[in-house]
């Protein structure tokens, strides 16, 4: 049994006020039993609402949990999707502060991120339409974070909080994408100069450009499509790492470019 509204939006609240406060609340599918996947997106929408009214203007979407490595880290087995917003994207090469940017557990994930010269709405988006909808491909850290307690996730409590969005960055480099195998396409991340993790684009469900998709047909199931101009993150190639203060994390796509990101209290 779905939730009402008005139980939506009052999670929606208490999400927000965790994201302003730095702190954590309980995984509201733990406190409300009957919280669907469609009363998640609900809520996600309306916390995403708390941050538009407040100045922030989205820039993108986001695809969270696509890769096999990340599922069995945080136990949730299919993908989700969240919202980028201008306040969310800091420079390559930057430092970012976690009291600044409201940070709480923060984690760094090395993605291949889409930016996208036309629309896509589903249903029936291809991996050959995104590939021709995108103006670029380039390297990026999403730094995902959880404003549930100890990361304590279902696939309900990622999608009701932004699909565990924190901030992002995308390095300089462009690519285009149809003069690669993105599928083929090596990652690999160092923290405070050693090595961290290695990915591949095939990670991401076969291919980073099928991820895409499946963003655009789910998000067309709401009546929301993907913009040109929009930045989209295709998911993680592997584990998320741990980010605290003091570290400072770079990554290499083989072909696409590099980026890097360090962080402060």
């Amino acid at each position: 049994m779905s939730l009402s509204d008005i139980t939506c939006n009052g999670i929606g609240d208490d999400l927000f006020n965790a994201l302003r406060k730095r702190e954590t609340i309980e995984p509201p599918s733990t406190l409300h039993s009957g919280m669907t996947i469609n009363d998640a997106y609900q809520i996600s929408r309306h916390f995403l609402a708390r941050r538009t009214a407040e100045g922030e203007k989205v820039v993108g979407k986001k695809i969270g949990v696509t890769s096999a490595a990340v599922q069995e880290m945080l136990g949730v087995h299919q993908p989700d999707f969240g919202f980028l917003t201008d306040a969310m994207q800091v420079e390559d090469g930057a430092t970012v502060s976690l009291a600044q940017y409201q940070l709480i557990q923060p984690r760094a994930e090395g993605e291949i991120a889409f930016v996208l010269k036309k629309e896509l709405q589903g249903p029936g988006v291809t991996e050959a339409d995104v590939l021709a909808a995108t103006e670029y491909v380039c390297p990026c850290f999403e730094i995902v974070d959880s404003r549930i307690t100890d990361w304590r996730i279902a696939i309900q409590d990622t999608i009701a909080d932004n699909a565990s969005c924190g901030v992002f960055l995308l390095g300089t480099a462009k690519a285009d994408p149809n003069a690669l195998d993105l599928a083929a396409v090596q990652m690999r991340i160092t923290k405070n100069g050693e090595h961290a993790a290695d990915g591949q684009g095939s990670a991401v469900q076969g291919h980073p450009a099928t991820a895409i998709a499946w963003l655009a047909n789910t998000l067309g199931e709401y009546g929301i499509p993907l913009l040109a101009g929009e930045t989209i993150l295709s998911g993680s190639l592997a584990p998320l790492l741990p980010a605290r203060p003091g570290d400072h994390f770079h990554l290499t796509l083989d072909g696409i470019g590099e980026a890097s990101v360090a962080f402060a209290a």
